[in-house]
């Protein structure tokens, strides 16, 4: 049962880090400002570091996400409830990968601990705690996020404007920013010449900016904050989400906590190397348009929270406050794309009942055999 679990616990890693490890360096990608590459090496470098501090500074996760206080402690020892939760979790999250959708591990975890809860304490299930420890933050996270961003982009963008920096709209020459105006027709010219272009993708256009901060390029001082930004989100998430997970080895005794620790971070690493290309373009280019300094509004605002719910112990979503704040962005520009919101919204309410549904059903059956 022991192999079992840790192979439970690999996929859930692996699982998570594919659907987990790019969204915070997706506004990177999303605005133009680097390659799907670059920005998958700095995901996996700074969600590696978040994830081997975790038992440093988020250990209150651990006991969250071994079912304390959810369920009776005897049965969070239980070997049959720790591999239900695992395998459970862990296919959940691959199926909305597979499908381009990103979800939350904090959520399937959830569903994953309740299904097997249910039949391993004869539905004895401490809702009140459900409620408390796990709902209201999942619930509240997105929301904050939504509204930092609303208020946070406004007051940045009117101190970029009183500094004296203007946005412009460039194609990308290979490494080589060409200004260019939209035409009333929808066509683009080239601002030095007046030369239409054609383009084979809006891909190709981003926004850059004219003007310095502290004696600098304002374009190069953006782009700088914005990768900063975006490593923070990566490390924030590596914080919140490992312990999440090694929980569950400690919880079964296969692994010391380092040792288990160092395995799901490099697990985490491999999933998004391998799998991350479809939630990647969902969160990138699916949700809403946005320029580099709205995707730096949105990775603040997403660092920022993820790290202080970590610090002090709540199991908030990554997901949910990274896609919250790209939410954010999309209604302050109008570029929010309603029907994806509402398929990743309809994704979120169905991940704790699949969760759930797939955790009990694999506890059932490994109860029988037992």
């Amino acid at each position: 049962m022991s192999a079992f679990i840790l192979i439970a616990v690999l996929l859930l890693a692996y699982s998570n880090g594919a659907n987990d490890n790019f969204k915070g360096v997706a506004t990177l990608f999303g605005s133009g400002t680097t390659s799907y590459r670059t920005a998958l090496a700095l995901a996996t470098v700074s969600t590696l570091a978040g994830s081997l501090l975790a038992l440093v500074l988020a250990r209150g996760l651990v006991d969250t996400f071994k079912g304390k206080g959810l369920v009776p402690d005897a049965i969070t020892q239980e070997p049959a409830f720790l591999a239900a939760v695992s395998l459970g979790a862990g296919l959940t999250i691959l199926i909305a990968t597979l499908t381009g959708l990103p979800i939350s591990t904090t959520h399937a975890l959830t569903g994953g601990l309740v299904g097997a809860g249910l039949l391993a304490t004869g539905w004895q299930i401490r809702f009140a705690a459900l409620l408390s420890t796990f709902v209201v933050p999942l619930l509240g996270g997105p929301l904050l996020a939504m509204l930092s961003t609303l208020v946070l982009y406004p007051l940045f963008r009117s101190g970029r404007r009183a500094v004296g920096i203007k946005s412009e709209t460039c194609l990308c020459v290979g490494e080589v920013y060409e200004p260019v105006r939209v035409q009333p027709d929808g066509t683009l010219a080239l601002s030095r010449t007046g030369v239409a272009v054609q383009t084979g993708t809006t891909a190709e256009c981003v926004q850059r900016y004219q003007g310095r901060m502290f004696g600098l390029e304002a374009a190069s001082v953006l782009d700088a904050l914005h990768y900063a930004s975006a490593g923070a989100v990566g490390f924030a998430r590596g914080l919140n989400d490992a312990p999440k997970i090694v929980a569950l080895l400690i919880a079964a005794s296969v692994l010391p906590p380092n040792a288990g620790l160092a395995l799901i971070a490099i697990v985490m690493g491999l999933g998004g190397i391998l799998n991350a290309r479809r939630v990647a373009e969902t969160m990138s280019r699916k949700i809403t348009r946005m320029s580099p300094s709205q995707g730096f509004t949105a990775n603040l605002v997403t660092s920022l929270l993820v790290t202080l719910a970590s610090r002090f112990g709540l199991p908030v979503s990554t997901t949910h406050v990274s896609v919250g704040a790209l939410f954010g962005i999309g209604t302050v520009n109008g570029t929010a794309q309603k029907r994806m919101i509402a398929t990743i919204l309809l994704a979120w309410v169905t991940t704790l009942p699949l969760g759930a549904l797939l955790a009990g059903g694999v506890y059932w059956v490994l109860g029988g055999v037992a």
